[in-house]
């Protein structure tokens, strides 16, 4: 059982994440002591142009902070409750952070004080997978969700919410960082009263809900006939993947950074396909 001196309590604790806001909340909740005592995570995909096997941040950041990890396939086998007990018993609580796979109830309700999810967004607004992108693309504010999960997606009751102050629209890599930086602190700030029964949680209102899919290379696709703001902001919500993209001479140009200026979108920073990052202009003046 870790011995979380920083918050006053005692925690024994699974933390589920996978990506990189995973590894933003785990440096945070790192930061005041508390530390997991395993981690699941999903399983090592073949990723990049020449398909190498690459493991995701969360089993590269358990490795490093030399805490134990399982990345089971299939979180409906029965064999994975056994696979978590087999690490400790007596669970007081799991927390998943951009997992990306539902957890069934049977995994949800091993810890003693349930499982709670800290979701980027102002639940029940944006559910699902995107939620970062989705409100740099279509909100103008957003913020951070502590919520109890159940077996429904991004469906259970609040625990607290804190809203983002941020420039907006802002670059998704901005965004991420600082949602995932209040997700741990408020993790930290209810955490004790949480698992000594003192926070009532509320029910979502489901019949204000927002959903968001899974981000494809195409939902990236500049069209220069759309308003500039919506041009700046996919842009933005998609700089670091796929990368907002628009065609020029039958080639690929993504576009790394831009700005509004006087209602117009100026382009600043763009990869041309097989060339480097460079500013627009200079591709402007190599291109005549």
């Amino acid at each position: 059982m870790k011995n979380n001196t920083k918050i006053g309590v005692r925690i024994n604790w699974v933390f589920f994440g996978t990506s990189n806001f995973s590894i933003i909340v785990l440096d945070e909740l790192k930061s005041f002591g508390l530390i997991p005592s395993l981690i699941v995570t999903t399983e090592d995909k073949l990723k990049g142009r020449k398909l190498i096997l690459t493991p995701p941040e969360a089993k590269i950041w358990a490795k490093e902070n030399n805490i134990s990890h399982i990345q089971p396939q299939n979180l409906r086998n029965p064999d994975v409750v056994n696979m978590i007990n087999e690490y400790g018993d007596n669970w007081d609580v799991f927390v998943v952070a951009s997992y990306g796979k539902i957890i069934p109830q049977n995994i949800l309700d091993i810890p003693k004080h349930k499982t709670l999810n800290i979701h980027p967004s102002l639940l029940p607004k944006l559910r699902g997978p995107s939620p970062i992108q989705n409100a740099i693309l279509k909100e103008n504010e957003t913020g951070v969700t502590i919520m109890r999960l159940d077996a429904e997606m991004d469906h259970g009751p609040i625990v607290t919410q804190e809203k983002i102050d941020i420039d907006w629209p802002p670059y998704y890599q901005d965004l991420e960082k600082i949602s995932g930086e209040i997700g741990g602190q408020l993790l930290i700030k209810i955490l004790p009263d949480w698992i000594n029964g003192k926070i009532k949680e509320k029910e979502q209102n489901h019949h204000q809900v927002t959903y968001c899919k899974k981000v494809e290379k195409a939902d990236a696709e500049l069209n220069f006939s759309d308003k500039p703001e919506l041009n700046l902001r996919k842009i933005r919500a998609y700089h670091l993947w796929p990368g907002a993209y628009f065609f020029d001479n039958q080639k690929r140009m993504v576009v790394k950074k831009a700005r509004m200026e006087d209602d117009k979108l100026i382009i600043e920073r763009v990869v041309p396909e097989g060339k480097k990052e460079m500013n627009y202009e200079d591709y402007l003046r190599g291109r005549k």
